[in-house]
């Protein structure tokens, strides 16, 4: 074991000396290691291409390494070629593929592979060509140009964040994406209640990232509220709830997000507490936009949605 330690060590030292501007984490090389000669060096290589960020086409080519990686039966390989398609990066976005690349390396007992099986939830025998034969993946969007697709407040913070973070962002825009909810409005409660931190936990015991308390953590079967990704998913899928139960309101389902839908209906709008009030308007100074497109199929609309709707034809009346 110390003998296995020992040549880790050396091998990230050499990688220091010899590629300034990027090396490998020991349990990088650790993984690598346990890899045959041919796919560890398609690894090592994928990852240098990853942290390349002067070529455009870096995550393409990357993703051609894994997917050669991954003929050769490598389970990290279809882990980290489900990762780019997943987010999108260097080939194109395909929940399909990254579900069925997911299930190959889970079935060789990847245990990351199998944290982003259960969030996608999807069982599918899709397949990228690049697999199957030996040819090039499809390349994707130029994400340059999607990345300029901007409003202002939230997109102006996210930029600001350190590069380490940044992967919380990308996760979050996939997830959204998957639930039909726009990812500025999840990253906008994110900086709110946990300002990005994974391990972050409230006085009344709200956890991760998008600050569950274990009732909502239960209600949508997030067994670890500090795994990022079931956090994230259970966060969006009550916000979701929450949109079709205020009809696309954003302020009153942000308030209820911080408050409870049900003191929202008691009050028949946002609750006038003093953490809820300023909760909302730190949200709505981040994501700008007073309504969200919904699912009405999901749930039946608030009470507070007729109240306010009698309420402006009384108003309407009296003019």
């Amino acid at each position: 074991m110390k003998t296995k330690r020992l040549k880790t060590l050396m091998l990230l030292l050499f990688g220091l000396a010899c590629q300034p501007g990027w090396a490998f984490t020991v349990s990088q090389l650790e993984t690598f290691e346990n890899e045959p000669p041919l796919v560890r060096n398609l690894l090592e290589r994928a990852t240098v291409m990853l942290e390349d960020e002067t070529d455009h086409e870096s995550a393409w080519k990357a993703a051609g390494l894994y997917c050669e990686a991954s003929r050769y039966g490598s389970a990290e390989g279809a882990y980290r070629l489900g990762m780019l398609y997943a987010f999108g990066r260097g080939v194109p976005a395909n929940r399909d593929y990254a579900a069925n690349l997911f299930g190959i390396a889970s079935g060789h007992g990847h245990v990351q592979a199998q944290k982003m099986l259960e969030t996608i939830a999807l069982t599918t025998r899709a397949t990228p060509a690049c697999v199957l034969n030996d040819v090039a993946p499809e390349k994707g969007p130029n994400t340059e140009a999607q990345l300029n697709k901007q409003s202002p407040a939230i997109d102006a913070y996210i930029a600001s964040l350190p590069k380490k973070q940044r992967w919380v962002v990308d996760l979050a825009d996939k997830i959204a994406a998957w639930h039909e909810v726009d990812s500025k409005l999840v990253l906008s409660i994110i900086t709110a209640e946990s300002n990005f931190k994974t391990a972050a936990q409230s006085n009344k015991n709200a956890q991760g990232l998008m600050q569950l308390i274990p009732a909502t953590a239960e209600r949508f079967n997030v067994k670890n509220a500090y795994n990022a990704s079931q956090n994230i998913k259970g966060g969006v899928k009550y916000l979701r709830w929450l949109l079709s139960y205020f009809r696309g309101d954003v302020a009153l389902a942000v308030a209820a997000y911080n408050a409870g839908e049900g003191a929202v209906d008691k009050h028949h709008g946002i609750p006038p507490y003093k953490e809820t009030k300023a909760y909302v308007k730190k949200v709505m100074g981040l994501y700008q936009s007073p309504y969200h497109t919904f699912d009405a199929s999901i749930t039946a609309p608030s009470p507070v949605i007729q109240y306010m709707q009698t309420q402006t034809k009384r108003k309407k009346a009296r003019m």
